[in-house]
């Protein structure tokens, strides 16, 4: 039987939506009955923990976790108190499969695509569909656990936007803001100038403070270091004023692609640059690429990741891991959990690292 796998199962979860300081907590669930059809049931390895995690939390992002009924006989995940599992992305291990699935077999790892999953937990059942087997490329290469958590969300959104809009030669320019992943640079780095080695460590050419676009010396400096080339892509997490400063550094016939708004301020861009430029803006979510595409698609896309991977092409994030024990009541792990969503929140203490969780098992 599966409950053997399992000596706690836990999950993170909220029943309706609002400051997570308040509305997260764990709870404890009965085990996990055998997969239905066409489903496996999963362990949950590492789950990061994103920024827009939190905003789904908060009630602010667009997309929905499904409400549960069906964890629990009474309280949380019951059919008098539905809940919402938080967590979008996370590396699993395949535990036991159900009928009728043909690509999964017990011990394979997996990375979640169907968005909002509920992935800050034990484990799952989840339909075959909704998940991808991490590719090994090679006879022993392999990612990372880290990479594998981490690879269903920021690397495939980089790898599209700069693979689906423009068509980039050795020797072309992109400009990009939020390069860090991070409201605030300033706030999460011991100064600049650790922010920008980091970076141009990861493969960045030129690192400059985002306030540099509000000067109207910024293009004339821009054009400088780039010899005047013609940067014919530009990509947005930030939105405001800003992001219209960015697009002026845009030469002709260029893209802007828009995955997110960490400012929480509308996009707000020139009429001159459509009319005169040529100017093309696009929206980019990779959920929406995940439900576009088939699977053979999507496994194209983990292996040509993988790839990168196991080349350090692509390393994996610099991060903590915050362990649940098994032993802590869960009282003690929703302690946890609030602290460790207020740290990642206000950025204090954190320099930059992603937070991934793991309950112990």
């Amino acid at each position: 039987m599966f409950s053997t796998n399992f000596l706690t199962n836990r999950a993170v979860v909220f029943t309706s939506n609002g400051d997570p300081m308040k509305v997260v907590r764990v709870v404890s669930f009965p085990n996990l009955p055998p997969p239905r059809p066409k489903s496996v049931n999963i362990r949950y390895i590492l789950s990061p923990i994103n920024p827009s995690d939190i905003n789904v939390i908060e009630g602010v992002y667009p997309a929905k976790p499904e409400a549960r009924a069906d964890l629990a006989q009474v309280g949380p995940g019951s059919a008098e108190e539905p809940c919402f599992i938080a967590g979008n992305e996370g590396l699993a291990e395949v535990q036991e499969v159900g009928e009728g699935v043909g690509g999964l077999a017990s011990g394979d790892r997996v990375v979640m695509v169907k968005p909002q999953s509920g992935t800050w937990s034990t484990g799952a059942n989840v339909g075959e569909q909704d998940v991808i087997k991490v590719p090994k490329i090679g006879r022993a290469a392999t990612i990372s656990e880290v990479q594998g958590a981490t690879m269903s969300v920021n690397p495939p959104t980089a790898y599209n936007m700069l693979n689906n809009f423009v068509e980039l030669r050795p020797g072309d320019w992109i400009v990009q803001n939020g390069a860090n992943s991070a409201v605030s640079a300033q706030s999460l780095w011991p100064g600049f100038s650790s922010l920008e080695n980091e970076l141009k460590e990861l493969g960045a050419t030129h690192v400059l403070p985002l306030e540099l676009l509000s000067d109207r010396s910024a293009r004339s400096r821009i054009k400088e270091v780039t010899g005047g080339a013609n940067i014919r892509l530009a990509l947005n997490c930030v939105s405001g004023p800003t992001t219209a400063a960015m697009v002026g550094l845009l030469g002709p016939d260029a893209h802007l692609v828009s995955y997110g708004a960490m400012s929480k301020r509308p996009l707000l861009l020139p009429t001159s640059a459509f009319i005169f430029k040529g100017l093309t803006a696009h929206g980019f979510m990779q959920n929406r690429w995940y439900r576009e595409n088939d699977l053979e698609k999507r496994e194209e896309l983990m292996n040509e990741l993988a790839k990168l991977m196991v080349t350090r092409k692509l390393r994996e994030p610099r991060h903590m891991i915050l362990d649940i024990p098994r032993t802590a009541s869960d009282d003690d792990a929703t302690s946890k959990v609030r602290d460790i969503i207020e740290k990642v929140t206000s950025g204090k203490g954190m320099f930059g690292r992603k937070v991934l969780l793991r309950f112990e098992n």
